[in-house]
């Protein structure tokens, strides 16, 4: 783990990896220090901004004594439960390229924890990470220029759900109706990092 001031009032934890990052996120997020005001996690970083530039050294200590032996899965903030009509696009050439078949990626998808590693490229779009590495498949040679929002797909190590229209390049294998993104909801994106998800085939 690697700290760096990050502005006057935030620093930068870098990782080593995803696993690292979204167990340090856990176990930060869990025993927050009342001096921190936001934890911004990514692929092999977290952002945590604190309230005042003279909380920098007390906040950097706090960050050295976390742990992340006693974090877990049941320790996640909330759990979102995902309705999919597994329809997409992609879906026969995901079943090809993983050795599944359409039928066994649904089956993939569906049995088992997702959990949001972080969030980004448009608002309400939540990174997912599972424990089934059968599902990594790489991004499509060719991005669209238009994903419908609601289209569930695959990329990488990550699973995730367009919230609105946008160009994309991950493998579509579903459309969910669930909305992503909210404004009048608090908070407004349905996946916060950190929360687990579960696909449900419908």
């Amino acid at each position: 783990m690697r700290i760096l001031d990050a502005g006057d009032r935030a620093l930068l934890i870098e990782f080593d990896g995803l696993d690292a990052a979204l167990a340090h996120y856990r176990a930060l997020e869990a025993d927050r220090h009342p001096e921190v005001i936001d934890l911004v996690p990514a692929a092999r970083t977290i952002l945590v901004r604190y309230r005042h530039r003279t909380h920098r050294e007390r906040v950097a200590a706090w960050l050295r004594t976390v742990t992340t032996a006693a974090t877990h899965i049941s320790d996640a903030p909330s759990t979102v439960q995902i309705p999919v009509r597994y329809d997409g696009p992609d879906l026969a050439e995901v079943g090809a390229l993983t050795g599944l078949g359409a039928d066994g990626v649904v089956a993939a998808h569906t049995s088992q924890i997702w959990t949001v590693a972080f969030g980004g490229f448009s608002p309400g779009f939540g990174y997912l990470v599972g424990a089934d590495t059968r599902l990594h498949v790489p991004r499509r040679a060719t991005p669209r220029t238009a994903v419908p929002a609601g289209a569930v797909g695959l990329a990488s190590e990550f699973s995730g759900i367009y919230p609105r229209s946008s160009p994309g390049g991950w493998q579509l294998i579903g459309t969910t109706a669930e909305q992503l993104w909210n404004v009048d909801r608090d908070p407004p994106a349905l996946l916060q990092p950190g929360a687990v998800v579960t696909f449900v085939a419908i």
